[in-house]
């Protein structure tokens, strides 16, 4: 089980279409992915109302779990975004949610786009 309690998450960016094909039997009809990201074997999903999580368990990956991070939830967010020119582009996110737990999401790579990510939260904390 993902122990979210003040967790980071080290991602890099993947395509859609590598989307574990169960994280989509988990979405609503009418969610659609902003993002997705991948550490090791699992993955972390943006959707327009949430974030979801799959953590793949064992040594053959077959049992997996699911977490959900309603972005309805959440008190309050940071975001960094990766400086201009600079060896490291990285960009990072940190959730807070009112159990006082704090989420950090650590983007690798430059082609993250946090700040759609960040209007997305917005839209909900707001």
């Amino acid at each position: 089980m993902f122990n979210f309690s003040n967790s980071v998450f080290k991602l890099r960016s993947i395509s859609e279409s590598d989307v574990i094909k169960d994280i989509r039997t988990f979405m609503l009809p009418d969610e659609n992915i902003v993002s997705a990201f991948q550490s090791g074997r699992d993955q972390v999903v943006f959707t327009d109302k949430r974030i979801i999580a799959l953590d793949v368990k064992g040594i053959t990956g077959s049992r997996k779990e699911f977490s959900t991070l309603p972005y309805s939830k959440i008190v309050h967010f940071t975001v960094q975004t990766p400086g201009f020119l600079e060896f490291n582009n990285d960009s990072e996110l940190v959730v807070a949610y009112p159990n006082g737990a704090l989420i950090q999401f650590e983007f690798s790579g430059g082609n993250v786009n946090i700040l759609e990510i960040a209007q997305i939260i917005s839209r909900y904390v707001l």
